[in-house]
């Protein structure tokens, strides 16, 4: 029997696993699937907009976290303030640097952590900006706050990577930007092929040697060049540096479409970390239901969770539970046609209204965004779901990620922060209750 166990593998389950490993405990993953960083830019987006100004990006967002506790006194940032979720990022980062895979932001070095406490402002895949908090060190050469001009470089045939369109975006907000095309043959002689099989690519040395060769051709005294983010899967840090050097540019990635190149490194590495220690990770076990023991009065305790694979229902035992399935969109909660919407595992209680006319507001870029996206699993600052009266439901359940209430990450530019601040928070949570 396991001390933890974590229902689903997106990035607020995997820091909750190994920050709760970290402190000795045994943990288990159980997931359906890979979770969503295979799908995510990579980056770390911890506040970009409000309700309160949506037409404009969050500057400071940690700023405006510490606003939330007036404004928004449900959302899981006012849960658990600000030094708290600054303090998960810092692990993250320190985490990350320890794999390999460093991250920074605006002011950042990305071989010492300290922060500006401004939001990054990089190009997306159709030109626009997009704020981001932390971002891997390929990506932040794209910082649009740099003086330098762009060159922004695709590859004839490559899809949904479009330079002409970036760059002409970018020029109509004011900056200076150009596209061009190198032959996708450079790459690989076959014609479809998606990102990842061209990143995989890139972990060739004669390749890198070939395309960084083209770069400093193409490329002005100057500028620096944005490429689709494609610079290696397994080998990425030679790639990056190698092109680099041979270019004489700053080289920086554009996030594509899905699957994200970024997003994998991410999860690789999360997943290669927990490996080492000893922290199983079990996929294709889908969360279908619970036993629970309840009580008049006081907490619950949950006795096992079942889970759905290709053979007959198994059943796991564990001291502690994390919720870490997602909402709505990870698939978390499911709604027939009735209207009638609920938590899959433990069919807890959500803030979301039974009525499916009540789900959404009449104006689609409603401000105060769509009851169905921002309802969810209501739980107390010790990431632990409560009842509508705030009395905790199980002794030894916690929640992290998208499936808490109060909080709508997409529309608020919110998802990573939200994964590693609650999941880092959960986690230490449940080492300390372990330890009583």
């Amino acid at each position: 029997m396991s001390d933890l166990l974590v229902i689903g593998a997106g990035l607020s389950g995997l820091m909750a696993a190994y920050t709760a490993a970290k402190a000795g405990l045994r943990v288990q993953v159980v997931t359906k699937g890979l979770g969503s960083m295979h799908w995510a830019a990579g980056t770390v987006d911890v506040m970009g907009y409000t309700a309160e100004e949506m037409s404009r990006p969050v500057q400071r967002p940690l700023e405006a976290i510490q606003a939330l506790s007036h404004t928004h006194p449900e959302h899981p940032y006012a849960l658990l303030g600000s030094h708290q979720v600054q303090a998960a990022l810092d692990e993250f980062v320190s985490l990350m640097a320890e794999l390999g895979q460093p991250y920074a932001g605006a002011g950042f070095d990305t071989l010492r952590y300290s922060t500006s406490g401004e939001n990054l402002l990089l190009p997306s895949a159709v030109g626009a900006l997009r704020p981001a908090f932390l971002a891997p060190s390929a990506q932040l050469a794209g910082d649009m706050a740099r003086p330098e001009p762009l060159l922004i470089v695709g590859f004839t045939g490559l899809r949904d990577f479009y330079p002409q369109l970036i760059a002409e975006n970018l020029a109509k907000q004011g900056f200076q930007a150009r596209a061009a095309f190198l032959p996708l043959s450079l790459l690989t002689e076959q014609a479809d092929r998606n990102n990842v099989h061209l990143a995989q690519a890139l972990d060739d040395k004669t390749r890198r040697a070939k395309l960084g060769g083209e770069l400093k051709r193409l490329a002005k005294a100057g500028e620096r060049i944005g490429l689709p983010a494609l610079l290696g899967l397994d080998d990425h840090a030679a790639a990056l540096a190698e092109l680099s050097a041979a270019a004489g540019a700053p080289i920086f990635e554009i996030p594509t479409l899905p699957p994200s190149v970024p997003g994998m490194r991410l999860y690789k590495a999360l997943r290669a970390r927990l490996w080492r220690m000893g922290v199983r990770v079990d996929v294709g076990l889908e969360g279908i239901g619970a036993n629970t023991l309840a009580a008049n009065g006081v907490a619950g305790r949950v006795q096992w969770v079942e889970t759905a694979t290709t053979g007959r229902p198994m059943k796991h035992r564990a001291r502690a539970y994390l919720l870490a399935t997602g909402g709505i969109l990870g698939g978390g909660f499911d709604s027939d046609h009735t209207g009638r919407i609920w938590e899959t595992v433990f069919d807890l209680p959500l803030t979301i209204p039974q009525k499916r006319h009540q789900w959404f507001r009449p104006a689609f870029m409603d401000p105060a965004g769509h009851p169905v996206f921002n309802g969810g699993v209501a739980v107390d600052e010790h990431m632990q779901p409560v009842d509508a009266s705030g009395q905790v439901l199980y002794a030894n359940l916690w929640a992290a990620g998208g499936a808490l209430a109060g909080v709508d990450p997409i529309q608020q530019h919110s998802l990573e922060g939200i994964a590693i601040a609650t999941g880092v928070a959960a986690g230490q949570a449940i080492v300390r209750a372990m330890a009583q």
